[in-house]
């Protein structure tokens, strides 16, 4: 279910309102990047970069999903690493990470506490273990938290952008070598399920991908896409934005007539980050699945 929050507070400081209010308040800093957050300083919509002076009343409203009357569920994973503090696995395509509307069983959380037991929903009773989601037809590299300590370290590596994280798409026609796609993403109004790309800067929140051709196939481009921030379909949205939707995506038109069994072609290559124990680098990589390969000698030049 969907759990709504409002919290409104005095600020005792300056700085950015993320920043002020996370360490002030308690409130995680990763709750301001959330796609549900709205934020307003003296009663005007803010973003979480806008600064706050002591004394300002700051309001910050999000939606949060909280996990009930979860069943634990033998479901396969494909571990890279685990210790202690953390697992890092590549997740298959088709595997929600959490439950939502509609779908209460079958997911990575569901997987977790089969693994883990019911102490893991002590990690976070509303989101136990999720640091970072992949949506559910985007394969490869995740890292869950195995303990609340766990858990704030990793979500302030991603709210503060210190991680690195990598792709593989294929996307329709021929991209340039190298590129920055810079623009707003928003939600679209006529469909919430769906998001858009917005060049005007005070609407939605700020994303940055960059893209490398890594191979030209025909009619297609295999990349590596770095983003910079992490907003719900960013890449997806991105690429679309260019003319350069991912192959197998029916959401932003990545469709074709030539190939209908394709499925969408994103797979988290590969991320790195910090030990939130003991602050060692750590960086994994998930090899291309079958998909890609498949997809590769569908479209190959050769």
């Amino acid at each position: 279910m969907i759990r709504h929050h409002s919290f409104s507070y005095i600020v005792s400081s300056d700085g950015r309102v993320d920043a002020v209010v996370s360490a002030e308040s308690g409130i995680p800093r990763a709750v301001f990047s959330y796609a549900s957050a709205s934020i307003s300083i003296n009663g005007k919509a803010a973003r979480k970069s806008a600064k706050v002076r002591a004394g300002d009343a700051v309001l910050v409203e999000y939606d949060e999903e909280v996990f009930e009357g979860l069943v634990p569920e033998d479901i396969p994973l494909s571990v890279l690493y685990e210790d202690d503090d953390i697992l890092v696995i590549d997740k298959q395509q088709g595997l929600a990470v959490h439950p939502g509307a509609g779908l209460h069983s079958g997911t990575l959380v569901n997987a977790l506490l089969y693994r883990y037991g019911e102490a893991f929903m002590d990690t976070d009773d509303e989101r136990p273990g999720i640091v970072h989601r992949l949506d559910k037809d985007t394969s490869g590299v995740m890292v869950i938290a195995r303990n609340a300590a766990a858990l704030s370290s990793l979500q302030r590596q991603f709210a503060e952008h210190s991680t690195e994280k990598h792709y593989a798409a294929i996307a329709k026609g021929r991209t340039s070598s190298h590129g920055m796609i810079d623009c707003n993403i928003e939600r679209d109004r006529a469909d919430r399920t769906r998001f858009r790309a917005t060049e005007d800067r005070s609407r939605g929140k700020e994303a940055l991908t960059e893209y490398s051709l890594v191979r030209s196939l025909r009619g297609y481009s295999l990349l590596d896409v770095r983003i910079h921030t992490g907003r719900t379909h960013q890449i997806r949205v991105h690429l679309r934005h260019i003319g350069h939707p991912i192959l197998g995506d029916s959401i932003y038109g990545g469709i074709d007539p030539r190939f209908p069994e394709a499925t969408l072609m994103l797979h988290a290559s590969s991320l790195s980050f910090s030990h939130p124990r003991t602050g060692e680098r750590l960086a994994f990589s998930a090899d291309l699945p079958e998909r890609f390969l498949r997809a590769s000698d569908r479209f190959s030049l050769s």
